[in-house]
């Protein structure tokens, strides 16, 4: 493999073994290369976007204010296929493929599309046939109008804790229920619709308590004439993901269906979650995949010392180095991709292959994450003083990339999930018999043993001395994976500097 292949997400995710040769996503790409990739940067130039909360007659209308491209930018990918696709082929695979490409050119972009693929996940596996029949094909379009989702669930008191933190009550009205409350971090501020983390009276005040509830921007029935159905309190400034409106939420008495069975809210809960997280995981190899493709030509182009500086031994070894990290990268994101896709479908109780692929996610989360952030701390370094400044884009992927480690719950939380996930469903043992004869044996068994080990310590010390074993972990499976999907590591040690 050549680096020049890191210039697009299509070739790179073919090279990988990820089926992305369809017209439609090349199509995508090319658009963006042509024409997107400058609206994303305008939009990310002008910074966080304008709330008019009021019409000119003194009617609360709460929209939120893009310039007219990017409202182009963004309805070009429901067309292409951010959500129906899955639909149409009962297979989350073309819709993370999508991801990936539009990942690459801009994160937060992938935002909209990914909590509006979980909420019409939501809908589609756990409402009422009238339900579905009255907001699913409004998802569904494919002429521009989507409608678009949400997933609400984090209050001011923060997510990681969502049984002590949501404070969101809901009511029982006939068929419907009237939620209030406030969400602090609302992405996608404005979706026509959402599901939304609330307590039903009387609930325990515990993670068992939480249901689910979809909630119509617009009350009464949800059509587009009726009245705001939630308000948004204000719209929040952030370093960065700009392409999407992050936002305060009322709820004051507003409509809302509850979502499969109350009592089992928290795991419709995780699930939208899970997703999320697979698709930022996604979102992150894509990214660090651009800060590498735009440090290597930028490095084939300036000169130091008499040479381009990709020409000196220590730089090149370093772009191995991150070539390699991304391989692995990748190949643990679409792992939980595939695995993903073979169970998100299922309802509780789980089977083992659920949560198989809990476990992967939340190592695929962890790692991903934390691989973008550094690749892109390191790319700025590859342009020096230029890659600092705003007018080019490698601060903007370091920016991108902060946001990537906190979304859908930083690297402590998938720490603790995923100890979790090992403690109470043996997720660990299903882990390695997934990886037999993908990794050595010996290695295996000694990192089997070091797992047991750590679930074997007290409560304190086990998690205490968490994070050493996850990092360890999440780096063993990577590579274990990465290791099928392009085998020219060592060739890529040979002096050649064109790569493998």
């Amino acid at each position: 493999m050549t680096f020049d292949i890191l210039r697009s997400p299509v070739q790179f995710l073919g090279q990988a073994g990820i089926p992305a040769g369809q017209d439609w996503l090349r199509e995508y790409e090319a658009w963006f290369e042509s024409e997107g990739q400058e609206i994303s940067d305008a939009v990310d130039r002008a910074g966080t976007p304008r709330l008019r909360m009021f019409d000119q007659w003194g009617t609360r209308v709460d929209e939120v204010l893009y310039p007219p491209e990017y409202w182009r930018m963004l309805q070009r990918g429901y067309r292409a296929g951010a959500v129906w696709r899955t639909f149409e082929q009962n297979s989350l695979m073309a819709s993370f493929v999508f991801l990936y490409a539009t990942a690459f050119y801009d994160a937060g972009l992938a935002c909209p599309y990914t909590v509006s693929l979980s909420t019409a996940a939501a809908l589609s596996k756990y409402g009422e046939e009238e339900l579905k029949a009255r907001f699913l094909p409004g998802m569904l379009e494919r002429d521009g109008r989507a409608w678009q989702g949400a997933t609400w669930m984090t209050e001011v008191k923060g997510g990681s804790d969502l049984g002590a933190a949501v404070e969101t009550m809901a009511q029982r009205d006939g068929s419907r229920w009237r939620l209030t409350g406030d969400k602090y971090f609302a992405s996608n501020a404005g979706a026509e619709l959402a599901v939304v983390a609330a307590r039903c009276e009387g609930a325990p005040q515990t993670v068992r308590g939480l249901s689910l509830f979809l909630v119509p921007r617009r009350g009464e029935g949800g059509g587009l004439g009726g009245q705001l159905n939630y308000r948004i309190r204000r719209l929040k400034d952030k370093i960065a993901t700009r392409s999407v409106p992050t936002g305060e939420i009322e709820l004051r008495q507003s409509e809302g269906w509850l979502l499969g069975r109350a009592e089992d809210g928290i795991y419709l809960i995780l699930e939208a979650l899970n997703l999320s997280r697979v698709a930022n995981s996604v979102a992150s190899v894509a990214l660090a995949q651009r800060a590498i493709a735009d440090a290597y030509m930028f490095a084939e182009r300036r000169t130091a010392f008499g040479k381009p500086i990709i020409e000196h031994p220590l730089l090149w070894r370093q772009f191995e180095d991150r070539l390699r990290g991304l391989r692995a990268a990748s190949a643990l994101a679409w792992e939980a991709v595939s695995l993903l896709d073979k169970v998100w479908l299922e309802k509780p109780p789980y089977s083992e292959s659920y949560h198989l692929f809990r476990l992967v996610a939340h190592l695929a989360k962890y790692w991903t994450a934390e691989f973008a952030v550094q690749t892109a701390k390191w790319a700025m370094e590859v342009h020096g003083g230029v890659g600092t400044l705003e007018e080019y884009r490698a601060e903007r992927w370091l920016r991108e990339a902060m946001i990537l480690a906190i979304w859908e719950g930083t690297s402590h939380r998938q720490m603790l999930d995923g100890l979790e996930v090992m403690q109470h469903k043996n997720a660990h043992r299903l882990l390695f018999r997934h990886l037999e004869g993908r990794a050595p044996e010996t290695e295996l068994r000694e990192m089997e043993a070091r797992v047991e080990r750590q679930l074997g310590l007290s409560v304190d010390e086990r998690e205490g001395t968490l994070e050493g074993l996850f990092n360890d972990l999440a780096l063993f499976v990577a590579e274990a994976l990465g290791e099928g999907i392009v085998n020219c590591g060592e060739r890529c040690t040979s002096g050649d500097k064109k790569g493998c």
